[in-house]
């Protein structure tokens, strides 16, 4: 699996409300507050934060409000005229990441008024507006941010490392057919699947904590790296990453790396961790289901657990 770039995507791309139905916590009647907003515009109040580690401000943009606007097309809107209310000045356009707008990518997670969610699927027609008439833009709070509303979850693909995510191969030759699978274990697998590493469920976690750390002066960034990796072993890897261990144990050919997989999350971070808060199946977008990937787990766990230890 490959680490995506971090970097924002200004994507020239239109996104219709028949496209993008929110169906994650928006209103069914739209409330418009703020009675000082100019008719037919919107404004948003956007976190800024000019680099890794940096002091954190607020900006406020106002652009034309267009019917069946997405979040990410007020954000192009921003950047082409990058104006804060109040000033007749530009200032630096407001940088973030998106790529697919199609809800499939999950780059452009962020917090949208207070709640983690995809911002290509966030019509501006059905946001709240806080009680100065803004929506409220943020970046995830529990990855360290690059710039913006752009967070570093290089963490995520790390821990998907950990557990060995993926189905292993000895070679690139043709090895004929693969297993058959029966219908009920491809039911049961491909909502697993739909994983689109968003984040979503790690914001969401109370177990889930944010791990920072300042690079020293002379550092390199190899070592810097190092440092980083260091400090987030042990912590909870996440619901996610829980799901897909079951995902690819589930797998035929999966299988034989299961016993790897399970270790892994038997040791620090893993399965023991979860809270079993729930809430992580709330703000999923793609609606896995993550709470039974964990009883699942905690059971295989059991299992292996009990396994070893008669074999010794």
């Amino acid at each position: 699996m490959l680490e995506p770039t971090l970097m924002a995507t200004h994507a020239a791309a239109s996104y219709g409300a028949s496209e993008a139905q929110d169906s994650h916590g928006a209103d069914d009647h739209p409330h418009h507050g703020g009675e000082d907003r100019a008719p037919g515009r919107v404004r948003f109040r956007i976190a800024r934060q000019d680099k890794p580690g940096g002091e954190r401000y607020h900006q406020v943009f106002e652009v034309e409000n267009i019917p069946g606007m997405n979040v990410i097309s007020a954000l192009q809107a921003i950047a082409r005229n990058p104006v804060p209310l109040g000033s007749d000045k530009s200032v630096t356009p407001v940088v973030w990441d998106c790529n697919c707008l199609e809800e499939v990518c999950g780059a452009c997670t962020m917090v949208i008024n207070g709640k983690v969610r995809q911002s290509c699927t966030a019509l501006v027609d059905y946001l709240d507006r806080n009680t100065g008439g803004e929506i409220e833009l943020e970046p995830m709070s529990k990855f360290p941010v690059m710039r913006d509303l752009i967070v570093d979850r290089s963490r995520f693909f790390r821990d998907l490392k950990r557990v060995k995510a993926w189905i292993p191969v000895d070679g690139y030759y043709d090895a004929g057919p693969g297993p058959v699978q029966s219908p009920e274990m491809q039911e049961e697998a491909y909502p697993l699947s739909e994983c689109m590493t968003c984040g979503c469920c790690m914001e969401a976690c109370p177990q889930y904590r944010k791990v920072e750390i300042e690079r020293d002066a002379g550092e390199t960034e190899a070592e810097y790296k190092a440092r980083q990796m260091a400090a987030e072993h042990g912590e909870f890897m996440g619901a996610a990453i829980i799901s897909q261990t079951v995902l690819f144990n589930t797998h035929p050919t999966g299988q034989m790396t299961k016993s790897e997989r399970l270790e892994a999350m038997m040791g620090p971070g893993g399965i023991t961790d979860c809270g079993n808060s729930q809430n992580c199946v709330k703000v999923c977008p793609k609606n896995i289901p993550l709470t039974r990937s964990i009883a699942r787990l905690g059971r295989d766990t059991s299992i292996h657990a009990i396994k070893r230890w008669l074999r010794k």
